[in-house]
């Protein structure tokens, strides 16, 4: 008998800090109309100091859990996507594990950048069907926040904080139904925060830094070769998903791709006014916000797609 992994619960968190285009057109050249008509945000959450990923990771995991009527002890792997960890070490998935009280499950981080949900959500769903594990929680989390200069109005205005979360379960019906992930390094230029450090010295930019147009171009023309990929392996064609669920980086690049596609804009699930670009945990909140205003139901089929630094990208195709 096949074994699927079947997303079982979804959950979001959100950090209380709301920041309008308007807060933010106080302190940089810029206006509420010049963000909305670029970009489609209109505002984005900013995490407290004191939080870190981890701390969101835990909010969106315990929602996460409850709505698949699951404790921490019952996952048997835990996987977080994040860019922007707690630490250099250890891994965000190590403290969201100790936090969840969950103990003994492997626990570990992925990095790639805003595709890294679809990245964590590929990775589990092999483990599972493998046999390995019955269950999994991959998160999405980060806070974009602390490696944004405040005073770049084209990147300031980009981004904000924020953490998803689902539960997977092995299941004898269809879940998970196929996946792409790829990669092209020599674009890593376009988009990077290229810094490190050494000897507790900060070498190079600690800042995120990107080339606009190139970003755009390689997006749209990447988000729609995975789409139609993935959408092959299973002997669909785009007229056959329910949703389209893209990286919430920009709505023109939404709007590009749905179009390349020939999705219709209404079947394209859009939070980027909301939350802004978040990241890695841009999908798994958009995809829990769908399922709790019930837009996303049972049975439907929803298209995964993210594109991110790296550069990385990927597609997952989901029966709900």
């Amino acid at each position: 008998m096949t074994t699927w992994s079947r997303i079982v619960g979804t959950g979001g968190y959100l950090p209380a800090n709301l920041v309008s285009n308007e807060e933010l057109a106080k302190k940089l050249d810029t206006s509420d109309e010049w963000i909305r008509a670029r970009t489609g945000i209109r505002q984005r959450h900013i995490a407290d100091p004191k939080q870190g990923s981890s701390d969101l990771a835990l909010e969106a995991a315990r929602i996460a859990l409850e709505s698949a009527g699951m404790k921490a002890s019952d996952i048997e792997l835990i996987i977080v996507a994040t860019s922007t960890p707690d630490f250099i070490f250890p891994s965000t998935a190590c403290l969201l594990q100790d936090k969840l009280g969950a103990k003994g499950c492997p626990a570990f981080d992925i990095q790639a950048v805003c595709s890294g949900f679809v990245y964590g959500l590929t990775i589990a769903d092999k483990f599972i069907r493998s046999g390995q594990y019955r269950s999994a929680l991959v998160v999405g989390a980060e806070v974009f926040s602390r490696i944004i200069d405040w005073q770049d109005r084209s990147t300031a205005v980009l981004f904000g904080d924020g953490a998803g979360a689902v539960v997977l379960k092995a299941d004898s019906m269809p879940g998970l139904m196929a996946s792409v992930v790829h990669a092209d390094g020599s674009q890593s230029g376009i988009l990077s925060v290229p810094g490190n450090v050494c000897g507790g010295k900060v070498i190079g930019s600690p800042f995120l830094q990107m080339e606009g147009q190139s970003v755009f171009k390689f997006a749209v023309r990447v988000l729609e070769e995975s789409g139609r990929e993935v959408l092959a392996q299973c002997g669909l064609q785009p007229s056959d998903i329910d949703w389209l669920i893209p990286h919430q980086a920009n709505v023109r690049i939404l709007e590009a791709t749905a179009k390349r596609l020939g999705i219709d804009p209404s079947k394209v699930i859009v939070t980027v006014d909301q939350h802004a670009n978040t990241s890695a945990a841009s999908v798994p909140l958009a995809l829990n916000c769908a399922i709790r205003d019930g837009r996303v139901r049972s049975g439907q089929k929803v298209l995964l797609q993210a594109v991110g630094g790296g550069f990385t990208w990927g597609a997952v195709l989901v029966q709900m």
